[in-house]
This record gives C-alpha cells, structure tokens and sequence, in this order.
C-alpha cells in the first residue's frame, strides 16, 4: 500500500548538517540552527522564553507541557512553525497566538486537546495564515472539529487521525475552502454524508482503519489520491451519470469487504488501483433472465433519507480502467478472469493476482498487455502454464513472473528462454524438474524447465520443488545472481551441477536439502548462503574462503563452531542465524567472538545451549561463562562437587572452589551456589546412609554431618521409606 503524505516534513525533526560547534549555541537546555530552535524531550512545562526573538522555527515535542497561557508566544513575533506534539496540553488559552501573525504550521498532536477545546478553538482565530495543521491523536469527537476548524480558511493540509470522530455531514470542514489534503484515518467514521462537498481544492483523501461500509455516488472529481483501505466497504459506486474527467490517479480499497469489481468512474486517469483482502470474484452471469433478478440496489444513511443508486451488477466490468499501471486483486476469490478483461488495460505494467483460486495461466499471444512487467500468480490453483510461438514478442516487457505455491505440472520447457527481459522467475513449491540435454522441444509441454542461456535471468527460486537431480551445467550461459534451492529434501546436488554459476552467484539457498559435502570455494562472489536444516555437525570449511554477509546455519546438529572459524567468520560476516542447534554451554567462544566482531545473531533471544554434565538447556545469552573451566571446558559442576567432598562441607566457599579448580575471578549467582551447596550436601548425606548400611553406628555419622542424632535419626527413617534425602519442603532441615 503506498505511503499518503498528509503533513509536510516541515513536523519531522530537521536533518541538520554538520557545522561548527559556534554555530550550534545553546540557549539553556535548547539548541538553536540558525532560525530554529530545538527543544524536544527536555521534559519541559513551559514554553522557553530566553530564546532568540527572530526564531522561526520552534520545536518542544515531547515534554511536560499542560497548558499554552495566554503570552507564551508573545517573545516570538516571527514564528513561522510551532512543533508542540507528543506533550500533555488541555488547553490554549484565547490570546496566545495572537503575537503569532505569520504562523503557518502547527502541530498540536498527541495531546489533550479534548478537555478545553473550546479555549483552543477560540484561539485560532488569530491565525488567518495557518496552511498546516495536526490534530491527531487528541480524542476529538466531530463536534469538536467542528468548533475547532471553524475559522481556518487558509487551511491547506489538516490530519485529524487517531481521534474519535464518527459520523460526519457537510457542515463541518464547510469553511475549509483551500484544503488540500486531508487524513482521517484510524477514527470511528461510519457514514461521510456530504462531509467533502465543498472542498474542491482536496487532492488527498485518507480514509483508512475506520468502519465505512460503503463509498457510493462518488463524485469527487479533483481528488487525485483516496485511500479507504481497512474498512467496511461492500460497495464503491462512482456517480455513474457524471460524464466530467475524474483527476483520480490511486484508488485504495484493500482490506475491505468488497464482493463485486469497484464501478469506476466513466472517465478517469486512475493508475494505480489496489483491492487485496477483499471478496472479489466475477460472477459470469451476463445473460442472466431470471425476472425478479435485481440491478438495483439501495442505500440508507442513518436519517432513513434513501439513496438510489441502479448498477448494472452482472456487467463485469464498468467505468474506465484504460490508464491503470498497477492492479492488485491479491487474497480474492478469483476463479477466473472476464474475457478481455486485461486487454482493457493497455498500459498495464505490474498484475499481481497471488492468493485466489484461479486454475490457468496464459501468457499466449493477446492474452497479456505487451506493457507488463510483472504477473504475480503465487498462491493459486495452477496446474498448467500455456504459451504460444508469439509469447517472446507480446511479452518482451516481462520482467518478474511469480508462480510459486501453485500445483503446476507441466509447462513448455523453453518457454522461460522466449522472454527477453525475464530477471525473475519464482516456480517455488510446484512440481517440476530441471531437463536433461536432450529432451523436448521448446513447445512441448513437460514437467521439467531449460535454465540454460537465459541471459537476462538473475533470480530463480526452485524451492520445494521435489527436485532430486541437477545436471552438469544446468545453468549454463545463464548469469544467476540468486539461486533458491531451499526444501528439496531429496536433493543429489553434484559439484559440477553449480559451477557456471561460481563467477556470478551472490546468494545460495540449500537449506533443509540433505547437504553432505560440497566445495562452495569456487563461488568466491557468494553473499549469502543458508544450509539450515542440513544436520550439519561441522561447518564446511570452504566456508572461510567465501567473504559471506549472511549465513543461516539453523536447526542443524551444531555443538560448537572452532575458533579458527569463528575468528574468519566474525570479522566478514554481518548477520547469522543460529538457533535450533545443541550447543555445548562450555564451547560457547564463537558466540562471544560474534558478539565482538559485531557481527547481527538475528535470532539470539532464541539461541539456547546444554550444560552436557547435568543436561540442562540454558540460553546463550544468560549463560555465565564463569561456569565451565577455561582449560579442558569442562562444566565446573563437578569439580565443584569434588571439591565439597575434599573440603566435607557444604558451605560454599568461591575463592577455594576457584583454588581447587584452578579456575581464576570465578563469579556464582546465587541459584548456582544454592544448587551447588545442595548437591554437595545430598551427596554427604547419600553416603552417610551407605556408611549406616555397612555397619556405622549412628551417632558417629551424625557427628560427621554435624547435625544433632534426633535430626540425623528422622533424615535416617525418611530414607529407609522413600529413599530420598533431601530437605523436607520448606523447612530446609532434614
């Protein structure tokens, strides 16, 4: 969905060039650039009044202020911009902006305006040169607004967005001759009864994220841009007696409830016409004779005042869809297109048709504009793809064709070779194979692709294609750039299968392929590489040949990845993927070698390792170095263990548990030392019972224990009925 600028830059934060730090003076907690003045997030309650007084410019979003007194401004008598957003204002008062004269952008979003705004409207009437306006974000209702704008003829730009504005008639943006743009999205908008009638100037009008269920005798002829994207809308019907030109150039209906093609203005120059996540589908039922079969359908405003709008439903297409360059008709329910529907549209340039239920694709002769420069068919229910001998020369425009996740069978087999301009080809998750020299001719239909000498291919996307065999050469003549082989499981991939592509490869998918041993040293212009999901338990150690940005080595079979090859990788790579592996917790060094080369973990909350002596699964991140022995990585458990059995106690010391392991600045966390200090303890006490067993007497081990014999006589009796040692719950005595 395109981006529908409402408000000028003039509220974004000013890209400021570097200068000397003399040209950057400070007036107390603000910063100044020549005629601006910046104090944002300076947790301010008061506009500053010790600024320069030919400020033009004023900026103090983001602070603390409730209120704009009456004098606030009065120091500031060229102020041009006033930037308060994002503060806590709830009123300002009636005389405030009249030292204001030449104000002509004001942002007052993200605040409280709701409160006092009649204050706040009685204010404006100062400002006879105010083009710009934000108001978003202020809980104002349409009466509000109404009060609000009601003196602000000059108004050029005007953003009421995130408010709670919910029905709207003609009177209220009436006095608002000159606005140009205008966006009101993210409201509570149901009905827009004549609220647009009188603003002749508006070229951009967002409607988007409200609950409007529908857009019927539309007649805004000067409107050049009008999104309503995100609503309610069954029905969009332009006036269809008005034989004046529409100026509108995009029309935005997506994510709306949408069940029948928009009827369109007679005469338009629309261009850009977007109606993904809708209903869509055409009905075929031109012929239909059935007598009481209705054309006519009625619209009531909640007023109960009619409106009659007579369409013809079952013609498939109505008004002019003769300029449009780009039609997205993705997540319908499309099974079919209207004959001649996309002869139509001779200037077409990008079709994207992914996500419907559409069975056939024809890129014969007439079945295409020659303007198209991509077709987006993924996600459909294609089983075959048909061409004729004048595909190359209808199609020479034909730059990214996506067919992916279809259930497609069979195709002619050089067909990709008849598209001059073709730079992108996605067959992912079809059933297709790769020919062997020798088979069919270029028009036979087969269930295998030539991907040779196609000299303008340099995308291609096979994955989950059920590929088990590339033959040698397959892409020769043909300069790939990006080769996406990901979840062939069954892949044979054979070295010399790559190797015309070993000067011009950038990235290489392989993930989840069975991939045992190939030679990447040959690809040195390789960028990217996954082999995730490979079982791989040693990296391939071409790897420190390649100069890769990114690497996926997810859900592999991972312990460790060696210094040699963390230090060469760390120092090329920027970003990786890792999780999914059995990390050993004390071989963890390549992870700390990442970090500090900077190198993207793009997945490191999710990173977890396994202490290998006590099996349990930590995170990566969380996990104390501290706790495995920097000579032999061994986890530090045991020898802490040993070392309460030397010492035959269980009160922690850490500087002798450092001595006795020979392990230097050794950190516990308390959970460790507590863990620690009751295996110990256990342990002692798991002899104490094997030495009653042999014959101890009683009061000898309790002495051991250095516990009392009555304690030690009910730890006794506790493990003869269950066999356990341990503290009883809560009491932390045996």
């Amino acid at each position: 969905m395109p981006a529908f600028k409402i408000l000028p830059t003039l509220f974004c934060v000013a890209l400021v060039i570097p200068m000397p730090t003399s040209c950057h003076p400070r007036v107390g907690p603000c910063r100044t650039v020549q005629r601006m003045a910046f104090c944002g997030h300076l947790q301010l309650a008061a506009v500053p009044r010790n600024l320069p007084e030919n400020v033009e410019e004023l900026n103090i979003n983001s602070n603390l202020i409730r209120k704009l007194p009456d004098g606030s401004l009065s120091n500031y008598p060229l102020l041009q911009t006033l930037n308060c957003g994002q503060n806590h204002i709830e009123r300002v008062d009636i005389d405030v902006f009249k030292d204001s004269p030449l104000l002509e952008n004001l942002n007052l979003a993200e605040n409280n305006l709701s409160i006092d705004y009649e204050y706040t409207a009685q204010s404006m009437r100062f400002l006879s040169r105010l083009r710009t306006l934000d108001l978003s974000g202020n809980f104002i209702t349409e009466d509000m607004a109404s009060e609000l704008l009601k003196n602000l003829t000059s108004l050029e730009y005007l953003s009421l967005s995130r408010n709670l504005l919910s029905r709207l008639d003609n009177s209220i943006f009436s006095a608002l001759h000159q606005l140009k743009e205008l966006n009101l999205e993210r409201n509570m908008l149901y009905e827009i009864d004549g609220a647009f009638d009188h603003l002749k100037k508006l070229h951009r009008l967002n409607l988007a994220f409200n609950y409007l269920p529908c857009l019927v005798k539309f007649e805004m002829t000067q409107l050049v841009v009008l999104n309503a994207s995100h609503n309610f809308i069954e029905w969009f019907i332009s006036n269809p007696d008005m034989e004046e030109d529409f100026q509108l150039e995009t029309l935005d209906l997506s994510d709306n409830k949408l069940y029948f093609f928009p009827f369109l203005p007679s005469h338009s120059r629309l261009r850009n016409l977007l109606l993904s996540q809708n209903q869509i589908r055409f009905y075929n039922l031109t012929n239909i004779t059935t007598p009481n079969w209705t054309t006519t359908v009625d619209f009531y405003n909640l007023g109960n005042n009619v409106s009659n709008v007579t369409a013809q439903l079952w013609d498939e297409i109505q008004g002019d869809i003769s300029s449009i360059e780009m039609l997205d008709m993705s997540s319908n329910l499309l099974v079919n297109l209207p004959s001649g529907f996309l002869q139509k549209m001779p200037n077409l340039h990008h079709l994207r048709l992914r996500t419907n239920c559409l069975e056939s694709v024809n890129l014969s002769t007439g079945e295409l504009p020659v303007t198209l420069y991509e077709l987006d068919m993924s996600n459909n229910r294609v089983t075959e793809l048909h061409a004729d001998q004048g595909t190359d020369k209808e199609l020479n425009n034909l730059t990214h064709l996506n067919l992916s996740l279809n259930n497609i069978q069979k195709l002619p087999s050089r067909i990709f070779s008849g598209l001059p301009s073709i730079s992108m080809v996605d067959l992912s998750y079809n059933t297709l194979g790769l020919c062997q020299p020798g088979q069919e001719s270029s028009l036979a239909y087969s269930d295998c692709v030539f991907w040779k000498n196609i000299v303008s291919l340099r995308q291609l996307h096979l994955a989950g294609c059920n590929l088990v065999e590339l033959p040698p050469s397959s892409f020769e003549g043909t300069p790939l750039t990006v080769l996406e082989l990901s979840n062939n499981e069954n892949l044979r991939l054979r070295q010399d299968s790559l190797t015309s592509l070993s000067r011009t490869l950038q990235h290489l998918g392989l993930g989840n392929t069975n991939l045992q041993d190939l030679d990447l040293s040959p690809f040195q212009q390789l960028r990217s590489l996954d082999i995730s999901k490979n079982s791989i338990s040693q990296l391939p150690k071409s790897l420190l040949s390649l100069n890769l940005r990114r690497l996926d080595l997810r859900d592999n079979k991972l312990t460790t990845i060696s210094s040699t090859q963390a230090d060469s990788l760390g120092n090329k790579l920027l970003s990786v993927f890792v999780k999914g592996n059995a990390f050993n917790c004390c071989q963890l060094g390549w992870f700390w070698t990442f970090q500090k080369a900077g190198v993207q973990i793009e997945d490191q909350a999710d990173v977890t390792c396994v202490d290998q002596t006590q099996r349990i699964t930590h995170n990566v991140v969380h996990f104390s170095k501290h706790l495995c022995v920097d000579s032999d990585e061994e986890s530090i458990w045991w020898c802490a263990l040993y070392w309460g059995q030397y010492q035959e106690t269980t009160v922690l010391n850490v500087a002798s548990i450092s001595t006795f392991c020979g392990y230097k600045n050794l950190v516990l966390s308390v959970s460790h030392s507590t863990f620690i200090s009751q295996t110990v303890m256990n342990t002692q006490r798991h002899l104490a019972m094997a030495r009653l067993r042999v014959g101890g007497r009683q009061s000898d081990v309790a002495h051991e224990l250095d516990v009392s014999q009555s304690i030690f006589s009910r730890l006794a009796s506790r493990h003869r009925t269950t066999g356990r040692v341990p503290d009883r719950p809560g009491s932390g005595a045996p």
